[in-house]
């Protein structure tokens, strides 16, 4: 008689079950039918709100992280506009034969880094060495003795090339060649890209190297002077020289990426002397024929003592030249060159100056007219870009 029917006894469990499983409310709508308790009101409402917390808290976040994205942006923007890059190239011109006046090995490479020097002080980005007697139609690069024609072209070629490459990487490119017998002994140039290993800079020059990528990864991989290598952004040929923009500054990172840029690319945008360059000419008229510009170069310049003043103001240009004469000056390199139609040194060149007027010595040394014509000049050619810069900001 105290048993239940087996009918009512199912019939409670199942009533049992489904209040168990409806004590947790799934909704506010659902807490408002008063089927629960004080305690579990309580506890739905606290657990809602930890979870509405959580939920603002994520937002906030998020918000955050998007304002300050932006934030750095506008501050990577703001710096690059108030980055003073120089938009013009300047280049030199001048004869490898000053180094036969030279009475000594040493003194011939000691020659060679004073041209080096006088060129990184005044951010010179092209150096064109030209024979001033147009014999030398075949430059080579190979060693071909002291007494031969043509042998101070390539022997001046050598020791600038080595002076701009950054140190870690001349072993690398610059194997013991006679001409570079006495180049340990010069002045370093200490240019921007000359970095040390501790040194921090958005660029850095490496050179490729021949190490596999994991099959997840593209690219290269490079040596610019640290402690890792950095993984490019393409594929390079081994053993290449390339410049670097690196995507983080710190090198604590696991593995360092970088971007391959134009060698133009720290000049132009961070206003950073990024070194020359360097080609030979076998003549004058080479100097300007085979101008790495696709218009040439828009600015001329001639020095000699037989120039004239410069009174009047430089226009506005791109890519400015400086040829400078050897032991007989310009009007013997003019007169040696076949392919030049007039003997006046005047009409090859848009102003032909006299950069040092009432000279005490009789003759300027090569070295020496480089020196004089570009603290005279570097005023002015910065002036004709900067002074206008002003004026449209204004």
């Amino acid at each position: 008689r105290n048993m239940a029917p087996e009918g009512s006894s199912t019939a409670g469990q199942r009533r049992q079950e489904y209040i168990s499983y409806r004590r947790t409310p799934q909704s506010v709508s659902e807490l408002k039918e008063k089927k629960f308790s004080n305690k579990e009101r309580k506890a739905f409402k606290r657990k809602w709100r930890e979870d509405k917390l959580i939920t603002q808290m994520k937002k906030d976040k998020k918000l955050r992280l998007d304002r300050e994205t932006i934030a750095r942006e506008k501050e990577e923007e703001l710096m690059k506009q108030n980055r003073c890059g120089r938009p013009y190239t300047l280049a030199i011109a001048l004869p490898g034969s000053i180094l036969d006046n030279a009475q000594s090995a040493e003194l011939r490479a000691y020659l060679a880094g004073q041209v080096a020097r006088a060129a990184a002080i005044f951010n010179v980005d092209e150096i064109v060495i030209f024979d001033e007697s147009n014999r030398a139609r075949k430059t080579s690069s190979e060693f071909s003795g002291l007494k031969k024609s043509g042998q101070g072209n390539t022997q001046l070629f050598h020791i600038l090339q080595y002076l701009e490459c950054p140190q870690y990487l001349r072993k690398m490119f610059f194997p013991y060649h006679q001409d570079l017998k006495y180049a340990g002994l010069l002045n370093p140039l200490d240019i921007p890209h000359h970095l040390r290993e501790t040194d921090v800079c958005e660029y850095r020059e490496g050179i490729t190297l021949k190490k596999p990528t994991s099959s997840k990864r593209t690219g290269s991989y490079a040596n610019i002077g640290l402690k890792k290598d950095v993984l490019l952004d393409m594929d390079v040929k081994p053993g290449q020289r390339v410049t670097v923009r690196l995507n983080e500054q710190t090198t604590d990172k696991k593995n360092l990426t970088g971007v391959v840029v134009s060698p133009n690319e720290p000049r132009e945008l961070a206003g950073i002397y990024w070194g020359y360059t360097v080609r030979l000419a076998s003549c004058l008229s080479e100097v300007f024929t085979q101008s790495p510009h696709d218009n040439g170069y828009d600015l001329t310049i001639g020095t000699s003592e037989r120039g004239h003043h410069l009174d009047e103001e430089i226009s506005k240009f791109n890519h400015a030249m400086i040829v400078f004469g050897g032991l007989k000056g310009l009007e013997a390199c003019v007169e040696a060159d076949s392919s030049i139609s007039s003997d006046d040194p005047c009409d090859l060149f848009q102003y032909y100056l006299n950069v040092c007027p009432g000279q005490g010595s009789r003759s300027i040394r090569t070295e020496e007219a480089i020196l004089i014509a570009l603290t005279a000049l570097t005023p002015k050619l910065r002036a004709v870009h900067f002074q206008d810069e002003n004026n449209t900001s204004r």
